[in-house]
Formats: C-alpha cells, structure tokens, sequence
C-alpha cells in the first residue's frame, strides 16, 4: 500500500496548498515542500530496504481491481530503475518549490496544486505496471504543465504552452491508438483482454504489426525524451516557462521518455527494436551535435540551458539502443544526474532572471563579484554539464559510450564530439555570465535558495565519486527486464560481441529465418 500512499500524497498536498492560498502568499510552498518531504522520506525508505528484497521481482508492489470488465487493473510496481525516478522526482519537485517561493506572486495555491498534480502523474507514470493505468498518468502530468506554462510563464507563454500541448498530445494519441491494438491483439490470439504490462509482454504478433506499434510506442517518448527532430516544443517551453516549470520539465518529463524507451518499447517490441537501433543511433548522433551547436547560437540563457538537454538526452537514446547492462546502467546514472544539473541550471537562470528582469546573456558579466555563491554553484553544474570527471554526469556518459562502442564503435566516436562541444559552451556561459567587467549588481543566494543547491551537488558530487549503490540498485531491475527475441547477427557487425547472459534484455543472438 505504501506505493499508493507514494502516488496520492502529492495529490493530497496539492488540494491542501491550494485550499491554504488565503493563510498568506507563502503557505501553499510550505505545504507543499512539507508534503514532498513526506513523499521523499516514503522512498528513501524503500531505498534503505532494497537490498533486503534482492531477491525479489518487485520491490514494492500492489495491485487491486479497477475496470475488471476491461482488464485494467490498479497496478502499481516499482523496482530499481522507477525507485532511483521516483526519489529524483519528489527532490527535484521540493527543488522546484523552492525556486517559485518568491517568483510567484499570483494565485499561488493555484500554481502550487498544478505543480503537485504534475508531480503526481509523473510518480503514477514511472510505477504503473497495467498500460490503461500508465497512459492515465501520462496524461495527468500534461494537463498541469500546460497550465503552469500558460499562466505563469513569460511573454509568449499561449503559444509556448499550445505547442506543447500539441506536440505531446500527438504523441500520446499514437500511443493510445497502439496500446489498443495491443490489447485486442493480446485477447484475440490468447483468449485473454487485459492491459497488464506482465502478460502483454509475451503477446504473439507478426512482424509488421510489431514494428507499427513499436514506432507508435516510441513516437510518444521520443516527443517526451525529445529526440530529434521531434524537440521543437521544448526551447519555446523550457523559455516561457516559470522556473518551477522549467525544472520539472528538464529534471522530471524528459526522464518519462527515457524511461518508457526502457519499461515499454524494447521489452514488448524486442524485434523490431534491434531492427530500428541503427536509426536510433543516428537521431541519437545527431541530437547530441545538433542540440551542442545551437547552444552556441542562443543568447536566452534559459533557451541556452534548453538546447543543452536536447544535447545530453541523446546519450539516454543511445545507451538504451545499444541493449547491454553497461549502457543501461550510464543511462540510469545519467538521466538522475541530468535532472539534477539541468535542474540546477534553470533554477540559476531563473534567478538570474527574478534579479536582473532579463535572460539575455549579453546583457550580463562579471557578477561573480557580487553573487560569489550564485556562481560557485553556476560553477559547479555547467562543469558537470560538460562531464568532468568526479562528478556523476560522467559516470553515466562513460558507461554509456563504453556499452555503445562495443555495439557500434562509429556512433559512439561521433556522439563523443557533443562532449567536447559541451566543455566549449558550459565554460563559455561561466565566462559571459559571471567573469569579465562588472555590468550590473545583484543580490547572492540567500539561505532558502543554498538549502535547495547544497544538496543537489552532494548528489553530483556522490554519483560522481561513489555510484556503486545507483549501480547495485538498477542490477535489480535487470530481472524486470528480462526479454527473449531472435534477432539477426552478422559476422564482423560487432553485435556478436554481446554475451546473451550478460545482455540487459537478455536477448538470444540467434539468426533469424
């Protein structure tokens, strides 16, 4: 039961913050920060308990009757991977409270509801073990986000906020459109209509249909992830939107998408997803170049920030392709560590903004000199932005191209050139923004804004130096991911490199007829 206590807590906390809108402009935050502490202390719980259920399949797990009549049943499960999501996402949510404490100033129980309503859907999301039940909670987290961005976001915040919308809308419709024709598929070949996500794994389908609904799966998460070329929504988004929002769309919606990739796409489409790998790998490629080199173009440093993640997110599409225990494992660390630092970026560059009423970086220079902790910690995340070694931005792309290259040596060599692209334009933002002549004053971080950015680089700063328990704990998921599939090999490919007991998705490297 604690799973669902884990889900309607933030929901709870949402209508409370909202109903304690007239105590004072400040009671929703405290309710809802103290609502969060509630829901991390839950996690953290099941963390500390997660070696002793080692042995198990889930590590929590409940499931209850809902909709019997149509198979769907309330089924919630988490394991490795959805525990490490779950905390990142009730501490990036308090992160994301914090950051709004002074920057909303209307409506304040409103703006604090559709946060935690958000939050909600993405926990559901990351928990749901039945396919009726996940694509409940995938839509339960748009609904919110779009309204946090219209209401509260910048200057053009309707028609960042409606291609939003569209964009994931899209997406999500494919989705829909193929879990029914899974489920109809499922109970017409086995006699059996359900939605659960153990029993459609082994459903028996042709080819074709295999691949359509593979692509329609991975259309939704791509939009979500975003891959290329499907990230236009994300700069106008991440722009317009409130510095709560930003942080919970780069630290929490975009891991939704890496996540379904790994939950949903190659466990129940295992074919067709190492048929479509190589194209995988060069949206993959191309993101990371693509997303590094506008970066250099932008002069918003919130859009700035954006162009970076469609950048580091290339490495979640690469590592989950390249199908091994090394490459899962760097796109697990990676996706907790980008959360963490992008998250941090965009608090900081929210900031910026609340202070000097502008995000236009030319306007901006030598503030060190009167924000010294404000660029300490500046410091501190665009160095694990670029991946320096000790910090866990690192851990996780470099497990990643290790599990890549012994898959495919050439996209690993090509996503390499993003990192040194990265180092250019971190180092290159710390110089415009915080070094140079002193072009205006400003105010430092004070003592709510450092409780928020302390612990966020103990964690990168952890992860960097010591990510054994992150590792041990997604080993744990590898036997939720446990999947058979024929697939082809060819001498001298480079695929027969990979051992089937030691494959994360535990794939047979046997030819196919």
């Amino acid at each position: 039961m604690i799973l669902i206590w884990i889900v309607f807590i933030p929901v709870i906390g949402g209508l409370l913050a909202r109903l304690s809108g007239g105590l004072g402009r400040s009671a929703p935050a405290w309710v809802s920060l103290g609502t969060l502490t509630i829901a991390f202390s839950l996690t953290a719980g099941l963390f500390a308990g997660a070696g002793e259920s080692a042995e198990g399949r889930w590590l929590a797990e409940v499931k209850l009757p809902w909709i019997s009549q149509l198979g769907v049943s309330f089924h919630l499960a988490m394991d490795g991977l959805s525990l490490a999501l779950v905390a990142l996402t009730f501490f990036l949510g308090a992160c994301a409270v914090v950051s709004s404490w002074t920057e909303v100033r209307e409506r304040s129980g409103l703006f604090q509801l559709n946060l935690m309503l958000t939050i909600a859907g993405i926990t559901g999301a990351f928990l749901a073990m039945d396919l009726f039940l996940f694509y409940f909670f995938w839509e339960l987290m748009l609904i919110p986000m779009f309204i946090l961005i219209a209401l509260w976001g910048h200057e053009n915040r309707r028609y960042a906020s409606i291609k939003f919308f569209i964009f994931t809308q899209a997406g999500s419709l494919l989705m829909l459109v193929a879990i029914l024709v899974l489920f109809f598929i499922h109970g017409r070949a086995t006699g059996e209509y359900t939605f659960s996500y153990e029993a459609l794994l082994s459903t028996p389908m042709g080819y074709t249909a295999e691949f359509l609904l593979m692509l329609a799966f991975f259309a939704a998460f791509a939009v979500k992830l975003p891959v290329f070329p499907f990230h236009t929504w994300l700069p106008e988004a991440h722009t317009e939107a409130p510095t709560a929002g930003s942080v919970i769309l780069a630290g929490l919606l975009l891991k939704t998408g890496g996540y379904g990739l790994i939950r949903f796409v190659v466990p129940l489409f295992p074919e067709a997803s190492f048929d479509f790998a190589p194209y995988a790998f060069a949206l993959a490629v191309i993101g990371i170049i693509y997303g590094a080199v506008l970066a250099f173009g932008q002069r918003d440093i919130k859009r700035l920030v954006a162009y970076t993640s469609v950048s580091h997110m290339g490495f979640v599409l690469l590592g989950v392709y390249a199908w091994n225990e090394l490459a899962l494992q760097g796109v697990l660390v990676q996706m907790v560590c980008h959360g963490v630092s992008t998250g941090a970026l965009f608090m900081i560059a929210g900031a910026l903004q609340e202070r000097l009423h502008t995000r236009d970086i030319s306007e901006m220079g030598g503030l060190w000199t009167g924000a010294p902790k404000m660029g300490a910690a500046a410091l501190v995340f665009a160095l694990a932005s670029l991946g320096l070694p000790g910090l866990g931005n690192f851990i996780g792309e470099f497990l990643v191209f290790l599990g890549v290259f012994t898959v495919s040596p050439e996209a690993a060599i090509l996503a390499a050139a993003g990192l040194v692209l990265s180092a250019i334009y971190s180092l290159w933002i710390i110089q415009r923004v915080f070094h140079g002549p002193q072009k205006t004053g400003i105010t430092d971080f004070g003592r709510r804004e450092m409780a928020a950015f302390v612990p966020m680089i103990a964690v990168i700063v952890w992860l960097g130096l010591f990510p054994q328990p992150l590792l041990d704990l997604f080993g744990q998921t590898l036997r939720t991911l446990n999947v058979t599939a024929s697939v082809p090999v060819e001498a001298g490919s480079g695929v027969e490199k990979l051992d089937a007991g030691s494959a994360v998705y535990r794939i047979s490297l046997t030819a196919r007829e």
